[in-house]
C-alpha cells in the first residue's frame, strides 16, 4: 500500500466515528425539530443536508483535534478535556446552527444584514435554544466517549461495549 493510500485510509478511519455520531445525532435533532415545528409551516432540513452537515462536522472534529489547544489537559482528570472539548465543539455547533437559520432568512432578504435583522425579529428563540441544549448534551456525550477511547484505547472500548469480555478463572468478567 502506498504512503498516500495509507494516509487517506488513516484519515478516513479517524473521521468515521465522529461522522457516524453526528449523522445519528443530527437526524435525531432534525426529527425533534419536525415534531417541535409541526403545523408551523417552517421548512426543515432534508436527510441529504443533514448527512452533508454530519460529514462537515466529522471533518471539523478531525481538523480541530489536530489543533494544539484542543487536547489542553491531557494529564488532568478526564472531565477537564471533556469540558474543554464540549465547550469548543458547542461554540462551533452554535455558529453552524445560527448560520443554518441565517441562510434560510438570507434566501428571502435582500442582503446579509437584512437577513440577520429579520432572523432576530422572527426566530422562535425558545426552539433555537432547546435544540442548542440538545446539541450540547449530545456533544458532551461524544466528548466523554472520545476521551475514554483516548485513555483506554479504541480497541479496549470496543471490547467493553461489544464484547466478548475476557473471563477470570473463577468465571467473573474482567472489566
Amino acid at each position: 500500500m502506498s504512503k498516500l493510500t495509507a494516509t487517506i485510509k488513516h484519515e478516513f478511519m479517524e473521521m468515521l466515528p465522529p461522522t457516524i455520531f453526528f449523522f445519528v445525532i443530527l437526524h435525531i435533532v432534525a426529527i425533534i425539530r419536525v415534531l417541535m415545528t409541526k403545523g408551523t409551516g417552517l421548512t426543515l432540513p432534508t436527510s441529504a443536508s443533514v448527512t452533508i452537515a454530519a460529514l462537515v462536522l466529522g471533518k471539523s472534529v478531525l481538523v480541530a483535534n489536530m489543533l494544539p489547544f484542543v487536547n489542553r489537559f491531557p494529564e488532568k482528570p478526564l472531565i477537564w478535556n471533556v469540558g474543554w472539548r464540549t465547550f469548543i465543539y458547542t461554540i462551533v455547533a452554535l455558529l453552524v446552527h445560527y448560520a443554518e437559520h441565517l441562510y434560510d432568512y438570507w434566501k428571502e432578504a435582500p442582503g446579509l444584514v437584512a437577513a440577520n435583522n429579520k432572523l432576530f425579529a422572527e426566530l422562535n428563540w425558545a426552539h433555537f435554544w432547546a435544540i442548542q441544549i440538545l446539541l450540547v448534551t449530545l456533544i458532551a456525550n461524544y466528548c466523554v466517549l472520545a476521551e475514554l477511547a483516548r485513555v483506554i484505547g479504541r480497541d479496549r472500548l470496543k471490547t467493553l461495549f461489544f464484547g466478548p469480555l475476557p473471563r477470570k478463572p473463577d468465571g467473573e468478567t474482567i472489566v
